[in-house]
């Protein structure tokens, strides 16, 4: 399937982070967070294109991304220590990559089409829910003022 296809077929619209989304599920239900009241789970479909990127980000619940179609994903997490990591989304179990992953609450991550090629169709669930006063978009200098060791990473996944 080509890029145009998934986003008419899933009505994907651009995420500020970067590629694009579709939120698919948000439960009824609700529960109490620090940040507020919040639904229990939600989840999106999320497409990124050759020469787009997720960019830094972090927000407030455990968030489990799943691979569907495309080229492998990396994902580049840094720790609350500075420990830099790299996970491979993809099909390929043999070579190590995972069908899922989950990416705890508060770490810093952004992630790209490996070799920058093809596109990579994920699905993100988070719980709890996905609310965007939990999404905090990294500030380029002040991540690598941070984390110094990760800014050949950083500064390929921020603007």
């Amino acid at each position: 399937m080509e890029i145009k296809d998934l986003i008419k077929h899933f009505n994907l619209e651009p995420h500020p982070e970067g590629g694009y989304f579709k939120e698919s599920y948000r439960a009824q239900s609700k529960t109490q967070t620090p940040n507020g009241e919040r639904n229990v789970s939600t989840a999106i479909y999320f497409l990124i294109p050759n020469g787009k990127k997720s960019a830094f980000h972090r927000i407030a619940s455990d968030e489990v991304w799943h691979f569907y179609l495309g080229v492998p994903l990396n994902i580049f997490e840094i720790s609350p220590y500075g420990t830099l990591t790299k996970v491979v989304l993809g099909q390929d179990l043999k070579a190590g990559q995972k069908l899922q992953h989950v990416i705890p609450a508060g770490t810093w991550f952004g992630a790209i089409p490996e070799n920058n090629s093809g596109y990579s169709f994920v699905g993100c669930t988070v719980a709890p829910g996905f609310d965007f006063e939990d999404f905090e978009m990294a500030n380029r200098s002040k991540l690598i003022e941070m984390y110094p060791d990760a800014k050949n990473i950083i500064e390929m996944l921020t603007d």
